[in-house]
């Protein structure tokens, strides 16, 4: 049935019929509708579900790792600081193997303190075991946790992943979302049956100390786990359009690549706007096309790889930045397009939810095709004096 909706109580709706048994979070800007419409429910008796309330991020992802290591389905959300106050913990959901699902809905990091809308934070989680999965619109970042939760608990992979979708400008934006039933989410999410748990009865051990003897091997193990979940993914993305007509089967969207000269590679809401500026291009004869990265870990190489292959240049806009480098989509680009002579120009655009027009767009295709990029777009000079 569709809705308007405004993007975090289509979250928090999904959530519901993925049928969390835990749930903790603490409520953060511009996390909070998500987490108070989840409490809601609960208390409403609209979910059955334990919701535990806590005193800080770091508590709200222990408790989850605590419950998803005695066998339940568990959730929470959170943004920016909080997200990093959760930093030891995710390490640790990641190493465990533990499925706990997670919106992050994209906040900027301090310093200076910024509410606003980038993806520095979970991009300073991208190598901690995460699935990663990033949204363009309320109705992808609805669908995603249905997705999120197939491929996480899927004996083939176990691990934890975030859902990802941009601040206030979908967090806090009404827009038209199908929402599935009760009865569809349990046809295509089943039940929730642990691998491994703890278990008085029979009781296991984990998070033990590891020596340098086996260290290595236990990170080899997860970042195998990282990189074969992309099948999984493309499985659980498959068959979600199989049943609900939105095929999720790619990690990456094509917009008007068949014959595009320059394309684009973004992220997110942005993606929207640039759609609008190609379309506006085309019809003045410039050939740009947009590649639209939904899955940033595991990161798709070989589809950026045979997208990209036909294109004269590479325009990355990357809301974030690896602070005395670049930023790191533009990074996994590169590395994904090693030797094939095309080159990816960086820009680090919309820092802080500075607000980016479809004329921002069409200056960053100008500059990648007379080959100036890896800069600051729109950087205020007379700021900086």
């Amino acid at each position: 049935m569709m809705e308007i909706m405004e993007g975090s109580h289509a979250v928090a709706n999904a959530v519901r019929m993925c049928r969390p048994q835990v749930i903790a979070a603490y409520p953060i800007t511009p996390q909070t509708h998500i987490v108070e419409a989840l409490a809601e429910m609960v208390a409403d008796c609209r979910l059955d579900a334990e919701y535990i309330t806590v005193e800080s991020e770091f508590s709200a992802l222990s408790a989850c790792l605590g419950a998803s290591a005695a066998g339940s389905r568990v959730y929470s959300a959170t943004t920016s600081q909080g997200l990093a106050l959760m930093f030891e913990v995710c390490f640790n959901t990641a190493g465990l193997r533990l499925p706990v699902v997670m919106s992050i809905v994209n906040r900027a990091l301090g310093a200076p303190l910024s509410i606003w809308n980038d993806q520095q934070d979970s991009i300073a989680l991208r190598d901690s075991g995460w699935l990663q999965f990033y949204a363009e619109d309320n109705q992808e970042a609805t669908d995603l946790h249905y997705v999120a939760y197939r491929v996480a608990e899927d004996r083939r992979v176990l691990l934890p992943a975030f859902v990802c979708f941009d601040g206030y400008i979908l967090s806090h934006t009404y827009e038209p979302v199908e929402m599935l039933t009760e009865e569809q989410v349990d046809r295509y999410l089943p039940k929730y049956r642990p691998v491994h748990r703890l278990d008085s009865a029979d009781p296991i051990s984990i998070g033990l100390f590891a020596s340098p003897d086996y260290y290595t091997e236990f990170r080899y193990q997860i970042d195998q786990a990282v990189k074969g979940s992309m099948q999984v993914i493309r499985e659980a993305g498959r068959q979600f359009g199989e049943m609900f007509g939105r095929d999720y089967a790619s990690p990456v969207e094509e917009y008007r690549m068949d014959d595009a000269d320059c394309a684009i590679v973004a992220m997110g809401s942005i993606c929207g706007t640039a759609k609008d500026a190609i379309d506006e291009m085309r019809k003045e004869g410039r050939k740009a096309g947009l590649l639209r990265i939904r899955t940033f870990r595991p990161f798709p190489a070989e589809e950026v790889r045979k997208a990209l292959s036909g294109v004269s240049s590479v325009a990355v806009l990357d809301k974030n930045i690896s602070l005395g480098s670049k930023g790191a989509v533009a990074l996994e680009v590169r590395d994904a397009l090693y030797g094939s002579g095309v080159p990816v120009l960086d820009y680090i655009i919309a820092l802080g939810g500075r607000d980016v027009a479809k004329k921002d767009i069409k200056s960053v295709v100008d500059m990648a095709a007379a080959g100036k990029g890896d800069l600051f777009y729109g950087l205020r000079e007379e700021v900086l004096r």
